[in-house]
């Protein structure tokens, strides 16, 4: 191994997951050639490895000790960038089908390159935007889960996210400590999308002194056809 992952391996036992040898290789790789990568382009602001142990890797995979995802669940990772949260769930649960999807081209090449290193199966990277791939019918409300741990607030997450997610699945969005006033903001946008079930559950990350929240919107109802509106409206006239 090439970095010291004992506060990683030690936090998913916090977590109360178990973790193999060659899992751990995985995220080995990935932080090498998540820092190699950034020094061409930027995938990331944190460059400490440890750092990337705890605000990267645990924080993405902590929605695991929170969320029921059934096994083979269908999953979409919307606005991935560097892969977060999709990659180190997919690392700690192979079984899973994931679909990342990111509107920048680097960051999608480095995502190729990263599933190729890392032998990664069911795994597909799209380069699209949200209001782009939210109407193709072979994406649109076809997922058990839908993530994103994208910047933006939840009204215009919700229009970018609920269009992917069958009814009965859920979308997650990872939130900070302003994750009740965005629910309040958002109200109007889940129901108008889903008829959304929502509720905010707070994630205790290991070594991390953040504030973290889910906010799981359970879906209830299919999505009207004219969403996701074209791009750029989502965000000049959010829900």
């Amino acid at each position: 191994m090439k970095y010291d992952l004992s506060k990683l391996i030690r936090g998913l036992e916090t977590l109360n997951f178990d973790i193999s040898e060659g899992q751990l290789k995985k995220f080995d790789t990935y932080v090498s050639l998540l820092l190699e990568w950034n020094e061409k382009m930027n995938l990331t602001a944190i460059v400490d490895p440890e750092d990337i142990m705890v605000e990267h890797f645990l924080d993405s995979i902590s929605i695991l000790k929170e969320i029921d995802i059934g096994q083979n669940s269908y999953v979409i990772d919307v606005g991935t960038g560097a892969g977060f949260p999709g990659i180190p769930i997919k690392i700690m649960r192979p079984d899973i089908k994931i679909v990342l999807m990111d509107s920048l081209r680097k960051r999608t090449e480095f995502l190729e390159a990263l599933k190729d290193e890392l032998d990664l199966m069911d795994v597909e990277i799209i380069h699209s935007r949200a209001e782009d791939l939210g109407r193709n019918e072979g994406y649109r409300e076809q997922f058990d889960i839908a993530l994103s741990r994208a910047v933006a607030s939840l009204n215009i997450l919700s229009e970018y996210c609920l269009p992917f997610v069958k009814v009965g699945g859920t979308f997650v969005s990872y939130k900070g400590p302003a994750a009740h006033e965005e629910l309040s903001n958002a109200h109007r946008a889940i129901k108008v999308l889903g008829n959304g079930k929502p509720q905010i559950k707070k994630v205790e990350v290991p070594y991390s002194p953040k504030t973290h929240n889910l906010i799981c919107i359970q879906k209830l109802s299919s999505t009207p056809k004219k969403y996701p509106r074209s791009p750029g409206k989502v965000k000049k006239s959010p829900l």
